[in-house]
Formats: C-alpha cells, structure tokens, sequence
C-alpha cells in the first residue's frame, strides 16, 4: 500500500481522507436526522438548532487551536499564525470545544434539557469514517504511531513498522458503540448519560493512545491532547466518582 491513498474520479485525484472527512460529516447528519425522527428529541426544533450551531462553531475553533498547540515552536515560527492555526485540527479539540459552543448557547437560551444523547452514534459513525482517512494518509498526517516490534506493527511510508494508530481507534470506537448500545439496553440511563459515558471513554483512550504517538511535550511528558484529556476528565469528574447518577433513581 502506498501513502498517501489517492482515489481519482476523472481528471481529479483527491486525497481519500479529504473524501472520508467529508463523507464522515455527511452521514454522521444523516443518521442524526434520521435518530431524530425516529426516537423523538425532547429539546424543541428552534433549541435544537441553535445547539447545533454552538456544536458547529466551538468545534471548528476548539479543533483548530488544539491543533496548532500540538507543536509549540511550528506554531510560533510560522510566517503566518492565524493560516497556520486554520490548517491545523485535531477531533479532540472539536469535542471539547463542540461541548463548550452547547453548554454556552444553551445557557443563553436558557435550554436545560441534555443535548448530547442524540449526538453520540453519529459522532462515532462520523468519527470511524475520519480515522479511515487518517490511516490512508500514513505518515503524511500526524495520526501515526511510533516505531514497535509487535507483529501488527505497519509500515505507513517511511520504511519503519509503527503503531497503527487509527485502526486502533477505530477498533475502540465501535467497541465503544456496542458498549453503549448495550449499556442503553441494559440501564435505565437518565437523559444525557450516553453522551457522558462516550466522552468519559474516549478522552481517556486518547489520553492512553497519544504516549505512543510521537509530538510536542509538555509539562510531564504530555502533550497538549492529553493535558485537555485531563481537563475534560476533570470536567467529569463527578460523574466518574459517582456513575449512579447516570442511572434513574428508581433503578439507581
């Protein structure tokens, strides 16, 4: 396999993770409309757009400045910050801020009822879709793992076996889907819990998956996804020290 993974479609050639990213977002809607539709939504039509449009907008600014944070000196020697910052993202950034952007808009519109549950599986399906973008581009993205001698190990363009890290993510995150599924099954949840518990899983895989990355460190060895791993863990600290609450009380 060669890297980066071009499809063609007539005279163009595009990247296929410009194709997947794409497609990602366009079904990942689809199947939020379509979850909408068919398991009702207790937040009104007007509420549900304006969250949205906070999910939108602190997704793309969460996404780009935890992006341009991953590597210090690039972002500070750059000709140009702002373009530099643009070109730059990262999914944990767009989570966290998509999560900032809700919580602020329905804050301001004096919306209380959770938003996220609706949201969770589209994510996911959105995600998994990215990350088979990110793994065709190999060592040309910095979604690459470091050098491994485990027989998995993959050779992503530059001649060393490394940790596929986007086909592990994308192993965990439909792990993570069933889990949920059937978690929904099985527990009464209260309203919003779903979404909690994908968030709670995944900033702690990321926190996890990124010490076999190779980037920027900072304070501890961490790099700048991890440390806002930690802060959104922190974010959700009670209901990690408390995972009653995510069940009905009558059930609890």
């Amino acid at each position: 396999m060669h890297y980066p993974v071009y499809v063609s479609a007539g005279p163009l050639h595009f990247p296929l993770h410009a194709v997947t990213e794409t497609l990602g977002m366009f079904i990942g809607f689809r199947y939020f409309l379509y979850l909408r539709r068919k398991q009702g939504d207790q937040v009104t039509s007007s509420n549900r757009i304006w969250a949205i449009i906070g999910a939108i907008f602190g997704a793309l600014f969460g996404s780009r400045l935890l992006g341009a944070l991953e590597n210090p000196p690039a972002l500070l020697s750059a000709d140009n910050i702002l373009l530099y910052i643009y070109q730059n993202k990262t999914i944990v950034g767009g989570l966290l801020g998509g999560l900032i952007g809700v919580e602020s808009v329905k804050k301001a519109i004096g919306e209380n009822t959770s938003t996220g549950d609706l949201f969770t599986y589209p994510l996911i399906l959105a995600m998994i879709t990215g990350r088979i973008g990110c793994f065709s581009m190999g060592v040309y993205e910095e979604t690459y793992g470091v050098p491994t001698t485990l027989p998995w190990g993959l050779d992503l363009g530059d001649g060393l076996l490394r940790h596929p890290v986007s086909l592990y993510e994308i192993v965990f995150l439909a792990g993570l889907w069933l889990a949920l599924y059937y978690a929904n099954k099985r527990f009464p949840l209260v309203n919003g819990a779903r979404f909690k518990l994908f968030m709670i899983g995944y900033l702690l895989f990321r926190f996890l998956l990124d010490f076999i990355k190779p980037g920027y460190r900072y304070a501890f060895g961490l790099g700048s996804i991890q440390l806002a791993c930690l802060a959104g863990l922190i974010y959700y600290l009670p209901v990690i020290l408390f995972p009653s609450r995510l069940i009905q009380k009558q059930y609890a």
